[in-house]
């Protein structure tokens, strides 16, 4: 009984530095609340079942992979939920855990709503800003979570593919002059990672300065495989490396596949896992991502 009772106290003593170890960080992506709307950013969040909501205080959570698995390259994960929910779990949470067991440093975004009933916010400015905002932030704790700045990318399902695609084209040049050092990094992407994408964003051209892309939908879902298809032929005529997936069957919102009955759809996270491996994103030593 006495064995026991000593192995029970070391064992309680050991957890919480293992919790500590494997519980992500959260952030929220401006201290003192989003510009503009600080005096919201205590208002509680919602969460049921699948999806979080009444996001006044945008954030990233942080998952970062085993020190001796983790390859220096990030991806900031935009969950969809057409702008009136965040689907968390399937197309957040999952997401990380799959990077992070490929090496890659996960920051799940919970941005700013503007279809939820009663939103204060604007579609067009403040998913845009929150995505901006997150990536700076990311590339700012760079050499305190091991992350190569420049292997940052984004991952983005359904309306969070359009929170990609609202910062994937432009410049996303910081400000030299801001008074926080956070908003003078830049906040494009390096790569992007689209899976079943909404229309909002798509460009009709891209020039050569697009991230390079790895895209993929069901050629059954209606809203959300012409998007690819779209940019497909945008990349191809910018000769900007594109990979394109377009499945036959599983409509829209099958998340990381893991519940489909289809073998393709399955098995989609490693044809991601081989493309970013592919492109030398997942490559440790730089003198290797700079050859053809």
């Amino acid at each position: 009984m006495r064995t026991l009772l000593v192995v029970w106290l070391v064992l309680i003593g050991a957890c919480p530095v293992t919790w500590a170890q494997s519980k992500p960080l959260v952030l929220p992506l401006w201290a003192g609340g989003a510009p503009g709307f600080e005096s919201r950013r205590n208002e509680p969040e919602q969460a049921k079942d699948y999806w979080v909501k009444n996001i006044h205080n945008p954030s990233i959570t942080v998952f970062l992979p085993p020190k001796e698995k983790a390859t220096g390259a990030a991806a900031v994960i935009c969950p969809g939920g057409g702008h009136r929910e965040l689907v968390y779990t399937a197309e957040g949470v999952e997401p990380a855990q799959f990077l992070t067991s490929i090496g890659v440093a996960a920051i799940v975004l919970k941005y700013r709503l503007s279809r939820e009933e009663n939103s204060p916010y604007s579609l067009d400015k403040h998913p845009r800003q929150d995505a901006y905002r997150a990536m700076r932030l990311v590339r700012s704790h760079a050499a305190e979570w091991g992350i190569d700045p420049n292997r940052v990318g984004m991952l983005g399902f359904s309306a969070g593919g359009e929170v990609v695609a609202m910062v994937a084209y432009a410049d996303g040049k910081g400000d030299a002059q801001a008074s926080d050092p956070i908003d003078r990094l830049p906040g494009k992407p390096n790569f992007q990672l689209l899976i079943y994408p909404g229309p909002l964003g798509i460009p009709d051209a891209v020039d050569a300065s697009a991230p390079p892309a790895f895209l993929l939908a069901a050629n059954n879902d209606v809203c959300c495989s012409p998007p690819i298809v779209k940019l497909l032929q945008a990349y191809r005529l910018a000769h900007v490396p594109v990979e394109v997936h377009l499945y036959a069957q599983g409509s829209h919102g099958f998340n990381m596949g893991y519940r489909s009955k289809l073998a393709s759809l399955r098995a989609w996270p490693q044809r991601m896992a081989d493309w970013l491996a592919d492109n030398n994103f997942l490559d440790t030593d730089p003198a290797h991502r700079h050859q053809e």
